[in-house]
């Protein structure tokens, strides 16, 4: 268990599919730095469905295939939950206290009204790996702010009052002291976590 004078740190989920990408970011909130970064494993290589969950149904009915994923969701999430509570704990035997989560991925459509069955099947997928996350922190009481993907950018620029590409060169600067991999994905797990730095900053 972290110290109570620990400094804090925020960690922040880029959903994929079936996986993870966390970065965990360290103070100031003008001048984070990346303490880790790891890839989580939101599936069980014993249980296929955990891994792509809407493919496992997606030739029944779109009602029902939201039900019958359901079973698969919850093993997911306790997956979820149980990888967030390791990265949480390691961070916290480091010596930091986590103050927030920031969750990145798919944000909520009418998944129903996607016509092509394949491509419905990834994009509820990406919805569903988003969600899991969110449980994950609950499950870990941990405090999370969510974030869709396409409109990240904007979202970290107006919060962190920060011109857009001051914002992309201070995550490439992260990414120069970090070093590889830095991907898209790093960055969008970066950027969530600074949101969630900066908005316990302001509590």
């Amino acid at each position: 268990m972290a110290k109570s004078n620990a400094e804090e740190v925020s960690i922040g989920l880029r959903a994929k599919t079936a996986r993870a990408i966390a970065v965990v970011l360290a103070g100031p909130v003008n001048s984070p730095r990346v303490i880790k970064r790891i890839e989580l494993v939101l599936s069980d290589p014993a249980i296929p469905a955990t891994s792509q969950p809407y493919h496992e149904v997606m030739d029944l009915p779109w009602e029902r295939a939201t039900v019958a994923v359901r079973k698969s969701a919850k093993k997911i999430e306790t997956i979820a939950s149980k990888a967030l509570a390791r990265i949480i704990g390691d961070v916290q035997d480091e010596g930091y206290a986590v103050r927030g989560i920031g969750i990145v991925g798919a944000g909520n459509r009418n998944l129903g009204k996607i016509g092509s069955t394949h491509i419905r099947a990834h994009a509820a997928e990406g919805v569903l790996f988003r969600e899991v996350l969110e449980v994950a922190a609950a499950a870990n009481k941990a405090r999370s702010r969510t974030f869709d993907q396409r409109n990240l950018e904007a979202t970290a620029a107006l919060e962190l009052q920060l011109p857009i590409q001051k914002l992309k060169a201070c995550l490439g600067e992260m990414g120069r002291a970090a070093g590889s991999p830095w991907r898209a994905d790093e960055k969008a797990a970066a950027t969530a976590a600074w949101l969630a730095l900066a908005s316990h900053g302001r509590k």
